[in-house]
């Protein structure tokens, strides 16, 4: 399904009265949490989690630490440029949302033209630090990831139709191809699979959140899926994209990459969140509204659920 965004308008085109106002007080603590807000680091967190395992899978067993470090670094850069072009470009979205109303852009604490060289100078340093430190795989899928979030997800696809997250999602799993060609600077079938598992993990991470913040996605005409659909088909879509994601997480045992410890712990920490997935349906069925329908139990199990598999993939070939 696919929509336009309602009342669409160009980057920043929206302002606030406080921000003006702000600008000239910006002590300089507070400007450097806020240049650090810029980046997003309990995202990055998440996107570290999905790169360093793979290292440890590709290896066999413990990576070099100096790569590790390097790799983390690069991947911590790169995302962090990248979110600070996404909230460049949505800073006049950001305004109006609840959720987004105190970013550094928002309050004035970092202005748009700062912002934008900020961005720029983390994507140019990244895709370098990753070149001549790693290898120019890495580096090139690292710049990738970053170009398919800003440009492919926020500046296109974001405000235009209710599949943004599904496609736009491929940003957040290329760090698993990273942490795979950081250390063999090749590609193979395992950091193929789990692309796919962080391609089919996106979707039903997200919507449980927007389900919970709809009215900010529309009130800023952004068609989020539970902007412009009921929940009985978000939960129903969120079903259908968990059986996938489970599905393909237990690929990777018969083709030889993973053992009995993976497996495990893939079945059970999935199972759950099958369980979880369609109690959100079977709630949503129901036509239950407001904090019963518990849509955030099944984002926060998404973060363990991801954090749980990932561990798995860096443990399991020490027990093999």
């Amino acid at each position: 399904m696919c929509v336009t965004a309602v009342e669409s308008r160009p980057p920043g085109a929206l302002g606030t009265s406080s921000t003006s106002s702000s600008r000239g007080q910006r002590p300089f603590g507070a400007r450097v949490k806020a240049f650090v807000a810029l980046t997003k680091p309990r995202i990055i967190e998440l996107l570290l989690i999905t790169t360093v395992p793979v290292m440890f899978l590709a290896e066999q067993g413990v990576p070099d630490l100096k790569l590790v470090l390097i790799t983390c670094l690069g991947g911590y850069l790169s995302a962090g440029g990248a979110n600070a072009l996404n909230m460049w470009y949505d800073r006049d979205i950001d305004a109006l949302m609840d959720r987004t109303s105190q970013r550094p852009l928002v309050t004035g604490m970092v202005s748009p033209a700062e912002c934008l060289v900020f961005g720029i100078s983390l994507a140019v340093i990244s895709t370098l630090l990753f070149g001549f430190a790693v290898n120019w795989l890495s580096a090139w899928l690292s710049l990738g990831a970053l170009l398919f979030y800003v440009v492919v997800y926020t500046m296109i696809l974001k405000r235009r139709t209710s599949q943004n997250i599904v496609w736009g999602g491929i940003a957040g799993c290329l760090p698993v191809l990273i942490g795979w060609s950081s250390v063999t600077d090749s590609m193979s079938w395992a950091p193929v699979i789990l692309f796919l598992v962080m391609f089919f993990w996106t979707p039903p991470h997200y919507w449980p959140l927007s389900m919970k913040v709809k009215e900010d996605y529309a009130r800023v005409g952004v068609p989020m899926l539970p902007v412009i659909a009921s929940n009985k088909v978000v939960a129903r879509q969120i079903v259908v994209y968990s059986w996938l994601m489970v599905g393909v997480s237990l690929l990777l045992t018969p083709l030889g990459y993973t053992g009995w410890f993976y497996t495990v712990v893939a079945l059970l920490s999935g199972g759950f969140w099958l369980w979880e997935a369609h109690g959100l349906q079977n709630r949503a069925k129901a036509e239950v509204t407001g904090g019963k329908l518990k849509e955030m139990r099944l984002f926060h199990w998404s973060i363990t659920y991801v954090s749980l598999l990932f561990v798995a993939v860096a443990v399991d070939p020490f027990l093999r």
